[in-house]
C-alpha cells in the first residue's frame, strides 16, 4: 500500500494540482496534512483526506482523521492541537489510544519520519515555506510504502524529484 502525503501548501493550488496529477494513479491514497487555504469543495481535492490547519479558516474540514488504507490504520491531524512543536507526546498518545499504524502531521513545516513502538510518524514538510535543516530543498511530499515486514518514507521536492539522501525504511 502506498500512500502520499502533503502540507502546508498556504494558498499555492498550483503545487498541489502538480503533485496530486502526477501521482494519484500512483498512490492508494492522498493525504493533505492542513493549511491548504483553500476550501473543500474545491475540485482538486476530489477524493483527498484533508484536515483544517490553523491558517484554514470556516468549519470545511476535520481536526483530525482516522481512517483504513488497505489493512493500515491511519490517524491524521495539522498538529497544532497536539503540540507538535513542542513534543509528539500528545501525538502519540492520541495514536496508541486508536492504534493507529500510520500517524501524519505538519504545522512545523519540517519534514521528519521516526517509528516509535510499531508506529510510523511522518510530517511531509511544507511543500510551498520550508523550514529547518532541510529547508533549502525549497518544498517537500512524502510517499510512504507499508508492507507486512516494514514501512518506507521517500521525500520529494516541488519538482517531483526524489531526494535520495531522504530514504528511509522502518523494520515492522
Amino acid at each position: 500500500m502506498k500512500i502520499l502525503a502533503i502540507s502546508d501548501n498556504h494558498g499555492d493550488r498550483q503545487i498541489l494540482q502538480t503533485v496530486f496529477e502526477a501521482y494519484r494513479s500512483q498512490v492508494d491514497a492522498i493525504f493533505h496534512c492542513g493549511d491548504s487555504e483553500m476550501t473543500k469543495d474545491d475540485p482538486l481535492f476530489k477524493g483527498v483526506n484533508v484536515v483544517k490547519g490553523n491558517n484554514d479558516f470556516g468549519p470545511d474540514f476535520p481536526n483530525e482523521l482516522q481512517l483504513k488504507v488497505a489493512d493500515t490504520k491511519i490517524f491524521m491531524t495539522h498538529g497544532h492541537l497536539y503540540d507538535v512543536s513542542m513534543s509528539l507526546t500528545r501525538l502519540d498518545l492520541k495514536a496508541r489510544e486508536i492504534g493507529a499504524s500510520v500517524v501524519l502531521f505538519g504545522h512545523t513545516h519540517q519534514l521528519a519520519a521516526e517509528m516509535s513502538q510499531g508506529r510510523l510518524y511522518v510530517n511531509p514538510g511544507s511543500i510551498s515555506l520550508p523550514r529547518g535543516e532541510y529547508a533549502s530543498i525549497g518544498g517537500t511530499f512524502a510517499i510512504i510504502e507499508v508492507q507486512p515486514a516494514q514501512m518506507t518514507v521517500d521525500f520529494y521536492d516541488r519538482k517531483l524529484n526524489q531526494i535520495d539522501q531522504l530514504h528511509q525504511r522502518f523494520e515492522r
